[in-house]
């Protein structure tokens, strides 16, 4: 019989190396977008465009995507998905032109979408129900270390291999790790029969018009949103035009970000299993995220720019904005287990075009500022992007808490 650490061996960690690839693609952007708008040209709002091109073909592969996870299993589904990264990776090495770079972010999208509903819906099918948010926990701070390679080390990297060079190894790696997950991974066998496809459809328009859905869903996907938004882009450049940091020290701060990430992974999936297990509230640790979230925000809306100030907070941020996870679990549970992998792509759906409008959304609010001498945007125009996500999370908030009572008040899992 499968052990634990067997299963997490053969199948966890394997499909949580193409996650550290979905973290990379994501990452990279903070320190290479400086560079390709100075070395093309490209505004904010092109930019911030490029970063969330991504996001968009992410998106919007989510709901057929959890119907393949749920009918066909992470193995065949996230082989195949490699390769289309690789392919979005391979493009973005050798592109000329704004349009081109556009194509191969999304075809990357597409190619790294599945993740981490792969990793859930494998996890939801090996292990018990109160284990599956402490391995998706350790299993996303593996993923989390390909933040960890795409700051500091591709900001070292750059001079010698350049930002092309950067994108073949990523092409390299994602080929790699499909075969990996094609001659490792194993899919549990379901209990009976395939349900039809037309059944299989007829779930997502279920879980699209439940109120359990859409009470919970939102606030957890705003976590995530925040997340992708400023460490797939914006983050780099606030630590630039904000707290005055250029080069090497802004790379350095970017990957402590990302070492708050892979902590925040493994603590705050830690502590919802063991909420879990003791039967408190299933959204509480989501909650407890979101209130220290909102936090971070508003320390770093007041363009903090001392460096001890300016790491707390964005270690803060990158902590707390790891919950999101958690949350995909809690409300995952909330349905079937044979379910997960349609309810995390609905989720998922929410966060990723939640951040490509928000990536999109903060580079037109800071094109309304004059730009810099040096190239940059004004700190004004960041504290007006923060004040809007603070609003934004605050309006979710009040609707999670007039739901449930209180903001940590969900629902058990079924």
């Amino acid at each position: 019989m499968r052990t634990a650490r067997d299963t997490f061996l053969r199948v966890t960690l394997p499909l949580a190396a193409l996650n550290f690839l979905n973290q990379a693609s994501r990452t990279v952007m903070s320190v290479i977008g400086p560079v390709l708008a100075v070395e093309f040209g490209l505004s904010a709002s092109e930019l911030g465009l490029l970063a969330a091109c991504m996001f968009a073909a992410y998106a919007a592969a989510q709901l057929p995507l959890g119907v393949a996870l749920d009918r066909l299993g992470p193995r065949r589904v996230q082989a195949a998905l490699a390769l289309v990264a690789a392919a979005g990776f391979g493009l973005f090495a050798i592109s000329e032109s704004f349009a081109a770079f556009a194509a191969a972010r999304a075809i990357m999208g597409v190619g790294v979408a599945g993740g981490l509903i792969a990793i859930l819906k494998a996890n939801t099918q090996w292990y018990a129900a109160e284990r599956v948010a402490g391995i998706t926990g350790l299993a996303m701070a593996f993923g989390a270390l390909g933040s960890v390679c795409t700051t500091a080390p591709v900001e070292a990297a750059l001079p010698a291999i350049g930002w092309r060079g950067v994108f073949a190894l990523l092409c390299a790696a994602a080929v790699a790790v499909g075969a990996w997950i094609y001659l490792s991974v194993r899919d549990r066998p379901a209990a009976g029969p395939r349900p039809r496809l037309a059944a299989e459809l007829a779930v997502v328009g279920e879980i699209l018009t439940s109120g359990r859905f859409w009470r919970f869903a939102p606030p957890v996907a705003m976590l995530s949103i925040l997340n992708f938004t400023y460490l797939g882009l914006w983050a780099g450049p606030w630590l630039r035009d904000v707290a005055g940091m250029e080069g090497a020290a802004r790379a350095q701060t970017l990957l402590l970000y990302t070492f708050a990430m892979v902590a925040g992974s493994l603590a705050i999936g830690q502590a919802a299993s063991i909420a879990q297990a003791r039967r408190w509230p299933a959204m509480l640790v989501p909650s407890l995220c979101m209130a220290g979230l909102l936090g971070a925000q508003a320390g770093l809306a007041a363009a903090p720019t001392d460096p001890a100030a300016v790491t707390a907070l964005w270690l803060a941020f990158a902590f707390f904005a790891s919950g999101g996870v958690s949350g995909y679990v809690a409300v995952g549970q909330m349905f079937p287990p044979e379910h997960m992998g349609r309810v995390s792509t609905a989720i998922n759906t929410l966060t990723l075009a939640g951040a490509f409008l928000l990536q999109s959304a903060i580079g037109w609010i800071l094109d309304l500022w004059p730009r810099s001498a040096s190239g940059g945007w004004s700190p004004a125009g960041y504290s007006a992007a923060f004040a809007l996500s603070i609003a934004l999370q605050l309006v979710l908030l009040a609707r999670l808490a007039g739901a449930c009572g209180t903001p940590g008040s969900a629902p058990r899992p079924r």
